[in-house]
């Protein structure tokens, strides 16, 4: 299901954001003219267990070590091969921010504030939504960790 109908389907307040193709969180804040603090990139762990979904600011990095810690297992980042056969309905490389609608846990940064309104990729490295986190968090319920670095 692509991510605006989804919310839309959930009665969830969002923009949708058209840009050029962006493919890093980091590149679609530049095209956006918006922090990377307030770009969510998402990231898909793999585990002994599974995946897992981690959602970050932009301009933070998944410290896997501190995460594994926490998970008390270990975690690696997953392949493209396997973003693309979880994500079979975005393109390639696209890792879209609910993993409800795949199977999959998600974690969230701890340090995001919920009344900040952040930018998601969608389906597609050309669109993004623009929402709250409390609204994000309100329909994923993510576990919040502190997994990230500068």
């Amino acid at each position: 299901m692509r991510v605006p109908e989804y919310l839309a389907e959930q009665r969830i307040t969002f923009e949708t954001l058209v840009h050029p193709p962006a493919f890093t969180a980091q590149k679609r804040a530049r095209f956006l003219r918006v922090s990377g603090k307030l770009v969510a990139k998402c990231v898909l762990l793999a585990g002994p267990h599974g995946y897992l979904l981690a959602v970050l600011p932009a301009t933070c990095h998944i410290d896997t070590e501190k995460l594994a810690l926490t998970l008390d297992r270990p975690v690696r980042l997953a392949t493209d091969e396997e973003i693309a056969d979880v994500f079979r309905d975005c393109e390639w490389g696209v890792v879209p921010p609910f993993g409800v609608l795949y199977g999959l846990s998600t974690i969230l940064d701890a340090n995001i504030d919920p009344e900040t309104s952040l930018v998601f990729e969608t389906n597609s490295h050309a669109e993004a939504v623009r929402m709250r986190c409390g609204d994000f968090e309100q329909l994923e319920q993510p576990r919040r960790l502190n997994f990230t670095r500068r």
